[in-house]
């Protein structure tokens, strides 16, 4: 059976993984697992693979714990509804999977031909399931203490970049309760222009209060785009 996985993804690749999580794990059977989308173990039943599922559920509330104590140090006088808040902008689907683009998780992702025809590979919520199933297979693996030292370089690190306003404020909302002050027209959001490859794109985008342009803003999603489009909205009605 191990012989025939190890056609489907070879030592040296599992290694090259291991060298980028910066974890080496006593069983790579647990790495394997980690990456194996169900898509890829519905269609090779008869090996009688594991999909990445459970071990996702465990590395979504390992990460929850993790990131709970992180901000909990971090911001000693921050109020529980805005931690709330932080927590949940870093654990979402969009952070998760920029941090596994970051790291290039999806290109060791096991999956079915269909998801990799249809775009599998670059998609938010298969690389998000994979990241939080490779923080499981390391808990599993080894010790706590690996768990918090692979998320400290590879999540936690970004989130020391960004300031804690950044990470909370819902801009779009506070402009659009501004604009609705003096005018009850609403604001619509446009991708003006896309670049980089399907796996690293940045999103531009224009935020109209009718013909007016108010803002832009770049994001490596367009929700993030939009917020910072917003945002940049925000500063221009400021002066």
């Amino acid at each position: 059976m191990h012989k025939k996985i190890e056609s489907f993804i070879s030592p040296k690749k599992l290694m090259e993984l291991e060298k980028i999580i910066g974890y080496q794990f006593n069983n790579t059977n647990n790495l394997k697992e980690a990456i194996t989308h169900r898509s890829f173990a519905n269609e090779h039943r008869n090996h009688q693979m594991k999909d990445n599922e459970r071990l996702e559920f465990l590395g979504d509330a390992i990460l929850d714990l993790i990131i709970s104590k992180y901000l909990f140090d971090k911001y000693p006088v921050m109020p529980e509804g805005d931690l709330s808040k932080v927590r949940a902008s870093i654990v979402c689907e969009g952070s998760l999977a920029k941090t596994a683009r970051n790291i290039d998780l999806g290109a060791f992702i096991l999956l079915g031909k269909g998801e990799e025809m249809t775009g599998g590979r670059t998609r938010n919520s298969i690389l998000a399931d994979a990241f939080e199933a490779v923080t499981g297979a390391i808990f599993v693996d080894g010790a706590f203490e690996d768990v918090v030292k692979f998320l400290q370089t590879t999540l936690i690190e970004n989130v020391d970049s960004l300031s804690v306003e950044d990470l909370y404020t819902d801009y779009k909302t506070i402009l659009q309760e501004n604009i609705q002050k003096e005018s009850m027209q609403p604001l619509h959001y446009e991708v003006v222009d896309e670049k980089g490859p399907d796996h690293d794109k940045d999103f531009y985008v224009a935020v109209y209060h009718g013909e007016l342009c108010l803002g832009k803003g770049i994001g490596k999603s367009k929700k993030e785009a939009e917020q910072q489009a917003a945002k940049t909205a925000l500063k221009a009605l400021e002066k």
